[in-house]
């Protein structure tokens, strides 16, 4: 079993961009109820099956399997909802990195920031372009804004 433990920030600003290039992000949920997701990625060149569990505090089980991208291409058509489409950039900070995401499409305008720990307690240093913590937010859940996009949000 895997242990996906993630924080997740709102971005203030796009200081942290400078020199950084996106890989460009294309998911859809085969299913986004709240006890269980069952995602389809592509990711650049590659493919990914991933289950996630209920969260609970910031922690999940995680499973994430690689599929041939064609297999990735067809599952999208079966998903729910149409695919989320985001570009999305790596940070090293240390130890640790930042997952950004920009997302495009109905979520434009949205910029989150994300940090695999490997604990609940683990300290990080915090960047200046950090904004609010969503951690505990569901509507910034990637399966949540493909269901009720950024766009219509009040």
């Amino acid at each position: 079993m895997a242990l996906e433990i993630e924080r997740k920030f709102l971005v203030k600003n796009d200081s942290w961009k400078a020199g950084l290039k996106p890989t460009i992000f294309k998911q859809a949920y085969l299913n986004s109820e709240p006890d269980r997701t069952v995602r389809v990625r592509i990711a650049g060149e590659e493919a990914f099956l991933t289950i996630k569990s209920k969260t609970t505090g910031i922690s999940r089980q995680e499973f994430e399997y690689a599929i041939p991208v064609h297999e990735a291409e067809q599952l999208l058509k079966l998903c729910e909802t149409p695919a989320l489409e985001k570009n999305r950039y790596f940070l090293k900070a240390g130890d640790l990195t930042w997952e950004i995401d920009e997302f495009l499409g109905l979520n434009a305008g949205l910029v989150v920031a994300e940090i695999e720990l490997d604990s609940e307690q683990q300290s990080f240093d915090q960047p200046a372009w950090l904004g609010k913590e969503v951690s505990d937010d569901k509507r910034y859940f990637n399966s949540a804004l493909s269901l009720r996009p950024f766009s219509e949000w009040e």
